[in-house]
């Protein structure tokens, strides 16, 4: 019994490594896919959407064949495919690799615009902290300045432009808030970065109200007096006009008033 035993296990066992010696000599070597090959798989998959697939054809071209002709190409687009999936933040290390690794590519004009968009996305609602916003800017100044006569300057101007709104906002509500609290010095100090720094922003108008409210609530008549004569001179047509020109009465009267007061302290200094 115990020799028919072993003599099965034995057959048993002589099956499988028959079976495994005939599978490794019959498999064939495995399919090694060329740069060109990953990269069109990749392509392939970015345009059906499958964003994830994607990447890792991207990913392979980026780690294996980084002298291929399409290296740069991958490069963009692993960026890109980040981009569709609101990774913004891999999508702009990505475009930056590609900047950096690739600096002649044709692809790196559009790269540093991606860049910028993926700050640009990033970008909260005025309320929150700006870093994002501020980086945005930095990103879109940086494409105008390398490529001035890209088709995209003009979308970054405009992009500019409305972060530049957006942290005017920010510092026109603390200013409000300020004024809300009757802390007037804090609030003149924020109206007037708005005035400053966003002239032309849709918030430089009240802030410059805002500044001289803020300067007749301290009295400081003759420095309102100027933001006044500012005003009436850059916003003609306002629809704050009326209550400026009024402001403007009330300066002049308390400056006269404090003029006339002058010649009748010397008077009683001299009787003295």
């Amino acid at each position: 019994m115990e020799n028919r035993v072993k003599g099965v296990l034995a057959a048993v066992i002589i099956t499988l490594l028959s079976g495994l010696l005939g599978s490794c000599g019959s498999s064939k070597p495995a399919l090694t896919l060329s740069a060109e090959d990953r990269y069109n798989e990749g392509k392939k998959k970015f345009l059906e959407g499958d964003y994830l697939e994607a990447i890792n054809e991207f990913e392979v071209v980026k780690l294996q064949f980084t002298g291929s002709t399409v290296a740069d190409s991958a490069q963009f687009y692993l960026g890109e495919s980040h981009y569709q999936r609101e990774e913004f933040l891999l999508a702009a290390e990505e475009f930056q690799n590609l900047r950096r690794n690739f600096p002649t590519s044709p692809l790196v004009p559009l790269a540093q615009h991606n860049i910028a968009m993926c700050y640009y996305n990033l970008s909260p609602k005025s309320y929150l902290d700006q870093k994002y916003t501020a980086r945005a800017i930095d990103e879109f100044q940086t494409f105008i300045e390398y490529y001035p006569k890209d088709d995209l300057v003009h979308d970054a101007e405009a992009k500019i432009q409305e972060l530049n709104a957006r942290l005017a906002e920010k510092e026109y509500d603390t200013a409000e808030l300020y004024m809300k609290l009757e802390r007037y010095k804090a609030a003149t100090y924020y109206y007037n970065s708005v005035v400053e720094k966003y002239h032309d922003s849709p918030f430089a108008e009240p802030a410059l109200i805002g500044k001289i409210r803020s300067l007749m609530a301290r009295k400081k008549y003759d420095e309102a007096k100027p933001e006044v004569e500012k005003f009436l001179e850059k916003y003609p047509l306002s629809k704050y006009k009326s209550e400026v020109e009024s402001v403007q009465r009330n300066i002049n009267d308390h400056l006269q008033s404090d003029s006339a007061d002058v010649p009748r302290q010397q008077q009683i200094d001299s009787a003295h």
